[in-house]
């Protein structure tokens, strides 16, 4: 297992959340014990500090305890549970009179204390909390009170708690790594699935999905993205397989015919008339054959290349007459009269090589699919910010069951039906996708033995 794996460094960078947020809990925990333990003694200091100085009086700016003798009875003489200390200096320092609890030890006057202000001090190595209260005599310091109160018992209760949360510290980050760990490797489980399903898939197999989670969080949007690019992925390969095995049958119709031809020709000696026959008949199926590896190149090339459209503000009227003068010949040959309907100059902003394929491929399917003597009307208007551009012959049609199929590669309609009507199925196949690739809105209208009527528009993105 590698060092930090994924899920170690999720319950890694939880615990560094965790132990700050612990740490700052444990440290108010001891702020507010040690507070409330020194809260607690500065409380029993005043009212020490209250009662003792009640217990003087000052005659000639000295100071007299009131009935001494039964003060050093009572006062401190014993061993308590938080002894307190107490003594009396005159404005010298000297002392007048101090606690029994002191015995031999004195409590110190620390001059550069403030009066009045609680610190922390040491009385024979041991710990102390002290307040010196200045004593007056109207407005004359004439000496001080010094009171004390052990710390020890404090001091072992923030000890004790500052060990404890010590140890617990450590041990509640380690068992919130365990926790954390376990439960992050339950939590990227579908990543587990998501490796081996990957390391399934081939060429060969696309077949297989990753389970999805049941909790639809991140990870089952992850999953269910994966799945849906293998989809497309395997979708893709199949179209490619089937364009394979049309392109490979369309070339091989060809190249059999040719080869055919070829053979039979050289089997005897003939004359020249069947020689110009046959190797005239070779150039229309090799032309042919170039043109279908054209458009299958043209398919390739245009395959996802948005991001090398060259737009440009073009007339469109322009480019359909443009296209028009270049079947002139057709046009008069079958006889068929092209009439156009444009009320003014219509621009767009697109591909103008691109545009001109789909322009001229839509022309031509209308001429090679119309009789002689019939119509081709070319119109264009305009109504919401959208020009439609409409091209509509009076050919053979389409049937209704092969209308949406007439953008498949390599299909054709009624082929059998018409066999002197030469062509790949590619045509509309690359009108379709020039027409995606420059966002270009295209429909067919058809009906058999009527006509069919191709439908271009142009929003408002398109017009310029």
């Amino acid at each position: 297992m590698q060092k930090f794996s994924f899920k170690n460094r999720i319950a890694f960078n939880y615990i560094i959340t965790t132990a700050l947020l612990i740490f700052v809990v444990f440290f108010t925990i001891y702020s507010i014990v040690k507070f409330s333990v020194y809260n607690h003694l500065n409380n029993d200091i005043g009212k020490e500090v209250k009662n003792h100085m009640n217990e003087i009086e000052i005659r000639d700016n000295t100071i007299f305890i009131i009935h001494v003798e039964e003060w050093k009875e009572r006062e401190h003489n014993t061993v308590d549970v938080n002894p307190v200390f107490i003594q009396f200096l005159d404005n010298n320092g000297f002392l007048i009179e101090k606690s029994p609890n002191l015995k031999k030890e004195n409590l110190r006057l620390h001059k550069n204390i403030d009066d009045n202000e609680l610190f922390d001090t040491k009385l024979l190595s041991n710990k102390i909390r002290q307040i010196q209260i200045p004593i007056y005599n109207q407005t004359k310091k004439i000496g001080y009170l010094l009171i004390a109160m052990s710390l020890e018992d404090a001091s072992m209760v923030l000890q004790n708690l500052s060990e404890v949360l010590m140890i617990a510290f450590p041990l509640i980050l380690i068992v919130l790594f365990l926790i954390a760990r376990f439960i992050a490797g339950r939590s990227i489980k579908p990543i587990s699935s998501i490796i081996e399903t990957s390391n399934n898939i081939t060429k060969d197999n696309l077949t297989s999905r990753i389970p999805l989670p049941q909790n639809r969080d991140e990870l089952y949007v992850l999953s269910k993205t994966i799945n849906n690019l293998l989809d497309r992925i395997e979708n893709t390969i199949e179209r490619e397989k089937e364009f394979t095995s049309d392109a490979s049958h369309e070339l091989r119709t060809p190249l059999t015919v040719i080869k055919g031809t070829l053979e039979v020709l050289i089997r005897k000696p003939r004359n020249v008339e069947e020689y110009e026959e046959k190797i005239n008949y070779c150039i229309s199926e090799v032309n042919r054959l170039n043109n279908l590896v054209d458009q299958l190149l043209l398919l390739a090339r245009f395959e996802n290349q948005k991001q090398s459209l060259k737009k440009e503000k073009i007339c469109l009227n322009a480019v359909i007459l443009d296209s028009i003068s270049r079947y002139s010949n057709t046009i008069q040959t079958k006889n068929i009269q092209v009439t156009t309907e444009f009320k003014k100059d219509y621009y767009i902003e697109t591909d103008i090589y691109l545009f001109s394929i789909i322009i001229n491929n839509l022309i031509s399917n209308a001429l090679k699919y119309s009789d002689i003597n019939t119509k081709l009307a070319i119109t264009i208007t305009e109504d919401n910010n959208t020009i439609e551009c409409s091209i509509i012959d009076s050919g053979i049609g389409i049937a209704s069951k092969d209308v949406e199929k007439v953008f498949n590669q390599f299909f054709r309609s009624n082929s059998t039906e018409h066999p002197e009507i030469k062509g790949t199925g590619l045509g509309l196949s690359i009108v379709k996708k020039l027409c995606l690739l420059l966002s270009i809105g295209v429909q067919i209208l058809s009906q058999e033995n009527v006509g069919t009527a191709v439908m271009l528009s142009f929003h408002e993105e398109d017009l310029k």
